[in-house]
């Protein structure tokens, strides 16, 4: 089984927040809070651990994990409930005020069908819940005559997730629709992408970016598709001109630099430190500041794979800790992304 596999395997298996560990996370994180630390190894049956931030790497022995105290473990749960009820406070605030604002337009409100700025061409609409935002996918879908623009960012796409797209696909190929997806370079590796390509043939080009932005979906350049939280339950449909020219124009400028599925992606220039593409994209985005899990978040990685790579480049440049691996990795000259060195 591949490492990504069994990534994912690992994550289906400990499907808990910090508030209620599995029996065997119980365990080593009560044995790493009693002898400060604990092997590498002891974490390897319990990845939640290190995905939920519990365990780390000690930064001067990346063989030892060491514990977050449990202090600060609560002061996080209960600042994320506190967020949690705060979001919840002000949602109903904003919807009362809405209600109070509609009383008071009378006769004057149109029906959600009608013509004008309260009509079906309204500039942005809040689609709010996964029912509204794939009707309203499929509406513009059914309309779309010439090109859709789509930037998946994360991983390996799951199988499920091109397969309940598939049907879709397939009716724009039918009307002559051409098609242009934007992944990371992780996607490469899953064969339920490289199926979907094949079956759709010439009908859809992909090309892969070490990092992409948030999803977006662009039918015929007049409206568009962007999450409006992190959970991506909540969608803005967007068909104001300005706005949808520039999420065009960005797409475009993406595809430009991008690199076609069918290619390899091409090698940069490590210093002769022997550090692959992967690791060098890793490199730069530690050197911005970036945190374990915001790294592998924007390369569509895991964040046990993201630190597994992390590892891999201390030995590589001999860094003992992180506060020498961000010195070793600028003088190196690895602290730009892969393909940056030509820019100003």
């Amino acid at each position: 089984m591949s490492g990504e596999a069994a990534a994912v395997r690992a994550a289906q298996e400990h499907p808990h927040g910090p508030e209620r560990l599995c029996e065997e996370g119980d365990r080593v994180y009560a044995r790493a809070v009693r002898r400060g630390r604990v092997p590498r190894r002891d974490s390897e049956a319990v990845p939640c651990l290190l995905d939920l931030g519990l365990l780390h790497p000690d930064p001067d022995d990346m063989d030892w994990l060491v514990p977050t105290a449990p202090q600060e473990v609560m002061t996080r749960l209960l600042r994320e409930l506190c967020a949690e009820m705060g979001d919840a406070h002000r949602r109903m605030d904003s919807a009362l005020s809405a209600a109070d604002r509609y009383a008071g337009l009378g006769s004057r409100l149109r029906p959600a069908g009608g013509a004008g700025p309260l009509g079906s061409e309204a500039s942005l609409r809040v689609l709010d819940g996964l029912p509204r935002i794939q009707t309203a996918i499929d509406e513009a879908s059914a309309a779309c005559v010439t090109e859709v623009l789509t930037v998946q960012p994360g991983g390996i796409r799951p199988e499920h997730e091109l397969s309940e797209g598939l049907p879709r696909a397939m009716e724009l190929r039918h009307r002559g629709v051409r098609m242009r997806d934007l992944y990371t370079h992780v996607a490469r590796h899953g064969q339920g992408l490289l199926g979907y390509l094949e079956l759709m043939g010439d009908a859809v080009e992909a090309r892969t970016l070490d990092e992409v932005p948030e999803r977006l979906i662009l039918f015929d350049r007049t409206v568009a598709f962007v999450p409006a939280n992190t959970r991506r339950s909540v969608a803005l449909e967007l068909r104001h001109p300005a706005l949808v020219d520039y999420l065009a124009t960005v797409f475009e400028r993406l595809w430009r630099l991008a690199v076609p599925v069918g290619s390899p992606v091409p090698a940069p220039e490590d210093g002769g430190v022997g550090v692959s593409h992967r690791e060098r994209s890793i490199a730069a985005l530690l050197a911005e500041g970036h945190q374990d899990a915001a790294i592998a978040e924007r390369l569509g990685i895991s964040v046990r794979t993201c630190r597994a790579h992390i590892a891999r480049l201390s030995e590589r440049l001999g860094a003992t800790s992180r506060t020498q691996l961000g010195v070793r990795i600028a003088h190196a000259g690895l602290d730009r992304p892969p393909g940056a060195d030509g820019l100003p």
